[in-house]
């Protein structure tokens, strides 16, 4: 992009968001809250779903100077976004109503609501879901501005879309799409009828990996940094979608290797370099996208503490299992009922164990999961399949037994020198909140 144009578009976006920039809440005012009342804790339905050209990166607004006190425009340089005042907010959620409540994480409660064309001019009646700022949850301002920036530019079909936001004293609020089928964790975890058939798992695999792989092959690549099954969205066909976007980190560019970042995450699901290094890069997120792969075909939570001790981690439990056929058969989800075509789970299978490979450059590309993963869309009949028999060579079998045994012998040696410190939790949201957000204290911590 010419210098000139650039600098137009930051002088835009210094206008636009003016003391949003600054921090939470420029003037001080009341804070919009929900009504009272106990509330029903049920899916995380929010929603929110697609690209521009060459697009300004989250460091590049941070630096803008926050000299406007104008109102946020109806436009976003371009994208399109409404700005919402939080009287037409409550009055789409009813007051924020607690039959409305579709779930809560890190950045505060979710409601559903609805809009009318008479609301803003150029937007259409539509039900919306609409996140509130919880300013006691894990997430704050700057997660709210990394969601504006980054759903504000980029668009993809397999990215929640943004629909506006609100900036109005200490409020801050996002209005995204509403996906009427909630979120992958609550068909896969929580057993919301009907179960996911075998198809409509692997298409919605694919349909995650192409929104990460979107975000890796950008002009300005973006990290993505929590992918999970809670922030896959389903729309009413089971298309999916990434949302949240709080974490989402600017990729490296040009010579640099790695982005130095403070270590956070969600426990179970982070690669264990970044973990140990604080050194983010695109392969962060494969691991990630492996670890949900594998709570596609086993139906199991990545973390699970409620299950035998050897099995409280899934990758630890199974990964050395996802390259043997005869396997398939304890590895997949029980709920499916053998209805899924064996070669196709067996082949999505080697992609999860490829994708949660120790070394991060051992790990495909998104694009090339993405490839994986397509050509088994053709072998997805939901009838069981017979059993591929799989006959280990002495190689393999040797290969394994002495993985096995260096593996137990760095554990009994407390692993790597420079471990990571454990996690410090951090309490998301209130309620029955599956998940923990997790941040690490790691050696040569960077800034985040």
């Amino acid at each position: 992009m010419p210098r000139a144009s650039k600098k137009k578009q930051r002088s835009a976006w210094g206008s636009l968001l003016g003391s949003c920039l600054g921090g939470g809440g420029g003037k001080t005012g009341k804070q919009v809250r929900p009504g009272p009342g106990p509330r029903k804790r049920e899916s995380s339905a929010a929603a929110v779903g697609g690209g521009v050209g060459q697009r300004l990166s989250f460091t590049d607004v941070m630096s803008m100077s926050a000299a406007s006190e104008q109102e946020l425009s109806v436009s976003l340089v371009g994208s399109n976004l409404h700005v919402f005042t939080v009287a037409e907010l409550k009055a789409a959620t009813q007051g924020f109503l607690d039959d409305n409540f579709l779930g809560e994480g890190g950045f505060g409660p979710v409601y559903k609501g609805a809009v009318d064309d008479k609301v803003k001019p150029g937007l259409k009646a539509q039900p919306i879901a609409v996140k509130l700022w919880d300013p006691q949850g894990a997430q704050g301002h700057k997660e709210w501005l990394s969601e504006v920036i980054f759903l504000g530019q980029l668009r993809h079909t397999n990215l929640v879309k943004l629909i506006g936001y609100c900036c109005e004293d200490e409020n801050r609020l996002l209005v995204y799409e509403y996906m009427a089928k909630g979120s992958l964790e609550n068909h896969l975890f929580k057993k919301f009828p009907p179960v996911l058939s075998w198809s409509t798992r692997l298409n919605i695999a694919v349909g995650a990996a192409k929104g990460l792989a979107f975000l890796h092959d950008a002009e300005k690549p973006v990290i993505y940094r929590d992918f999970k099954a809670s922030n896959i969205l389903l729309d009413p066909d089971y298309k999916a979608k990434l949302s949240d976007f709080g974490l989402a980190k600017d990729g490296p560019e040009g010579d640099e290797t790695h982005v130095s970042t403070r270590v956070m995450g969600t426990h179970g699901y982070a690669a264990p370099e970044y973990i140990l290094t604080g050194h983010l890069t695109a392969k962060s997120d494969v691991y990630s996208f492996g670890v949900v792969l594998l709570e596609i075909l086993t139906g199991r939570r990545a973390v699970d503490k409620t299950r035998p001790s050897r099995e409280h981690h899934l990758v630890q439990h199974m990964r050395s299992w996802l390259k043997d056929p005869e396997k398939l058969g304890k590895i997949m989800d029980p709920a499916l009922e053998g209805k899924y075509a064996t070669m196709a789970a067996h082949k999505a299978a080697l992609v999860a164990y490829q994708c949660l490979s120790g070394s991060p450059k051992s790990r495909p590309d998104m694009s090339k999961v993405v490839e994986n993963l397509e050509l088994l869309l053709n072998l997805v009949d939901d009838v069981p399949g017979k059993p591929v028999m799989h006959v280990a060579s002495q190689d393999d079998t040797r290969k394994e037994k002495t993985t096995r045994r260096n593996g137990e012998r760095e554990s009994n040696n407390g692993g790597h020198r420079n471990k990571a410190r454990p996690p410090k939790k951090t309490v998301r949201g209130r309620g029955n909140q599956s998940e923990e957000l997790w941040e690490w204290n790691t050696p040569g911590e960077g800034k985040i």
